[in-house]
């Protein structure tokens, strides 16, 4: 089931890149930026995640 959920993918990837290559190119700034609000959202695990300065992740102290 899921290699030919990833097959799938990877032809329609194949056939957006070779038969809509300018629109790719287009959408290309919007995903970068759509990206990189999502890497900052979930990269740093919520609210509160720029706060640690000790440098230790768990809370014994």
């Amino acid at each position: 089931m899921r290699a030919g959920l990833a097959f799938l993918i990877v032809i329609a990837v194949i056939y957006l890149l070779t038969s809509h290559w300018l629109h790719v190119l287009d959408a290309l700034p919007y995903v970068l930026v759509v990206g990189m609000l999502g890497m900052h959202l979930f990269g740093h695990g919520g609210h509160g995640g720029h706060g640690n300065t000790t440098g230790r992740t768990d809370d014994a102290g």
